[in-house]
Parts: structure tokens; sequence; C-alpha cells
């Protein structure tokens, strides 16, 4: 095994314990006809099943990654949560304060 698909691994090891998985997960769509027995009807009847994803809800932002300001897809759940870490934003043409 070379090097590279080493280093390779253990770069995606290190991102995915930072953001999780952003793979989309895999299942299936469920076509149906028919009304309810609960509902009076005389049940539901499945009509066809398909493959899909479910795909994460991921944002392209700047984060923070070991003091430098990176581009990533991140999950929107770990935005919220506050585990991401945003740059700090800094005007380029404010005067610094001198106190």
């Amino acid at each position: 095994m070379s090097t590279l698909k080493k280093n390779k691994r253990q770069k995606r090891a290190k991102l995915e314990a930072l953001y999780g998985d952003i793979k989309p997960a895999h299942g299936n769509s469920v076509t149906q006809r028919g009304k309810p027995k609960y509902l009076g009807g005389n049940g539901r009847q499945t009509t066809g099943v398909s493959r899909r994803l479910f795909k994460r809800n991921v944002k392209k932002i700047r984060v923070l990654e070991n003091g430098r300001a990176v581009r990533r897809r991140v999950p929107v759940s770990a935005i919220r949560s506050g585990l991401i870490q945003k740059p700090q934003v800094v005007d380029p043409f404010a005067v610094p304060d001198m106190n």
C-alpha cells in the first residue's frame, strides 16, 4: 500500500472526527395507493419501491483549523450546536484602536 493512500485516509479520518460523516445514507422511497384501514379503507397497497439517498444538510463555510481559515463542507447541525469555530472577520479598511 502506498503512503499517499495512507496519508489520504488519515486526513479523511481527522475530518470525519471533526465534522462527522457527511456522506449520504441509502434508503427506499415507497409509493403506495389506497386508504388506510383505520380510516375505513381496505388497506394501503405498495405499488413501487425505488432506491434513494438521504443527503446530509451541509453548508460550505470557512472554519478555523489549526489556526488557519479553510473552506469546508460542514453539517448545519454542527454549526448550530457550536462545534464549529468560525474565523474572526476583520474590516480591511478600519483604523486600529490605539488604546
